[in-house]
């Protein structure tokens, strides 16, 4: 027990709890004790010694239950309550229906269910390496399930129904074995479940330093606590003034423009070939955006510090446009013009879901469409369009098209997405089919690499 409660604090300090080494003693203590034979008992020994904000609450109840629950719910073995002749004919039913859905109906129906090698195999082909955080867990287990034969259970289900009535089991039978399996369902939908939720809290304690050190800037958004984004709030002030300095420098250095050769053997000419009056392009450093951002609230972070370095750095920029996206496209350009800079990002949420329930799924394509009818005048051919997001549609359509028309028609697409290249492609991700239709990607899972992003837009490259 003594290494289990060492891995919930582990698991608990990756998800952005502080606990320190005094807390973790008092609740081994607490359990020397109280003992751990009663579950309300000793949940609440351990959540009074390592708790002490109230925001880090659910955290708690997330997590306990993955390190100290059962691993879900015992699955049933149909065939006890059936006769001799019945689980013969229920066998007889599905070898019949053999398929790539064995392996489901037989763990539904033996109530033996999938072994925990089998379970981690399975989490591992769904993406669950990759995955960081809960938001990402619900569509890995989504995603496993689909894998198992989740999605086509209903239709083999009554298939197996019909097939047992043509072999003349009874109904009152037939119906006692479907409640059982309607049960083992429900179970095993539970214990992947909890599967996933564990395999990513294991993988996000057993991080290297690199990613869960003490510098924030390079902390994942995906993992910071919310007293961590409050000092990385500051830290943006700071990354702005940098920001604006090397777009002071670059204007400066570029305010004679880079030689050109062409104009300059164009215009000497006259002097029979003979260069003697030189010849520059005037760079254009200030770029034109439109920006788009997702507003999911998984994207929440990355899209308050994107918000705010655009707001912040409007003198470096000569025309921004932006607009956000969830279920559908709208302009917020008048509330980033119109709120202190570090209001600006939260009245753009504030504003966004304000009336909506927020259940809504995202549809960029959908999205894109919107953007089409209304506001496509927006872009021409000095307008860099600028998409953040992680380009998850939940299976609508992506709209390529409409994002190759972009790039057609703007200076240059670029893409912010929060996401690692592996994850690209996996579950609802079309970030494969978006990667082929814009100018250029980047990387933007912590300030740092957001930071470095704004500057190369910037800066033009």
């Amino acid at each position: 027990m003594d290494d289990r409660v060492i891995e919930f604090v582990r698991g608990m300090r990756a998800a952005g709890v502080r606990i320190s080494l005094a807390e973790s003693m008092d609740a081994m203590r607490a359990i020397e004790a109280l003992g751990i034979t009663d579950k309300t008992i000793f949940k609440s020994s351990m959540r009074a010694t390592l708790i002490k904000e109230a925001q880090d609450f659910a955290v708690f109840d997330q997590l306990f239950p993955l390190y100290f629950g059962s691993g879900g719910p015992m699955l049933q073995n149909a065939l006890e309550d059936l006769s001799e002749g019945d689980q013969d004919m229920l066998k007889a039913a599905l070898q019949a229906l053999s398929g790539r859905m064995q392996n489901l109906l037989d763990w539904l129906t033996s109530g033996e269910g999938p072994t925990k090698e089998e379970l981690e195999a399975l989490a591992n082909q769904a993406g669950a390496q990759w995955a960081d955080n809960p938001g990402e867990a619900r569509w890995v287990t989504r995603r496993m399930l689909q894998q198992m034969g989740f999605g086509h259970l209903e239709q083999q289900l009554r298939e197996l129904y019909q097939k047992l009535q043509e072999m003349g089991m009874s109904q009152e039978a037939i119906e006692q074995l479907m409640g059982v399996v309607e049960a083992n369902r429900e179970a095993l939908a539970e214990q992947v479940a909890q599967q996933i939720g564990m395999q990513i809290a294991q993988q996000r304690a057993n991080r290297p330093d690199d990613l869960h050190g003490s510098d924030l800037m390079h902390k994942p958004f995906s993992a910071l606590s919310e007293e961590e984004t409050a000092v990385l709030r500051k830290e943006v002030a700071r990354l702005v003034t940098q920001l604006r300095t090397r777009a002071a420098m670059r204007r400066k250095r570029g305010t004679r423009g880079k030689f050109d050769s062409k104009s300059t053997i164009r215009a000497n000419q006259r002097y029979g070939g003979v260069p003697l009056e030189l010849r520059f392009k005037k760079n254009k450093l200030k770029p034109s955006l439109v920006l788009m951002c997702d507003m999911s609230r998984s994207m929440f972070h990355v899209t308050e510090f994107m918000l705010t370095f655009i707001y912040q750095l409007q003198d470096q920029v000569a025309k921004t446009r932006s607009f956000a996206y969830y279920s559908d496209m709208q302009e917020v350009s008048h509330l980033l013009n119109s709120n202190r800079a570090e209001e600006a990002a939260q009245e753009v949420f504030d504003a966004f879901y304000k009336g909506s329930p927020g259940h809504y799924a995202t549809d960029f394509g959908g999205s894109l469409d919107t953007f089409y009818h209304h506001w496509l005048s927006a872009v021409n051919g000095r307008t860099t369009v600028v998409v953040l997001g992680d380009g998850r549609n939940n299976y609508n359509s992506p709209r390529i098209d409409l994002i190759k028309d972009l790039q057609k028609r703007a200076r240059r697409v670029i893409w912010f997405c929060p996401e690692q290249e592996r994850q690209w492609g996996t579950g609802d991700s079309d970030m494969l089919e978006y990667a082929t239709a814009v100018d250029s990607i980047y990387v933007v899972r912590n300030l740092a690499q957001l930071a470095t992003a704004v500057d190369k837009l910037l800066a033009g490259d």
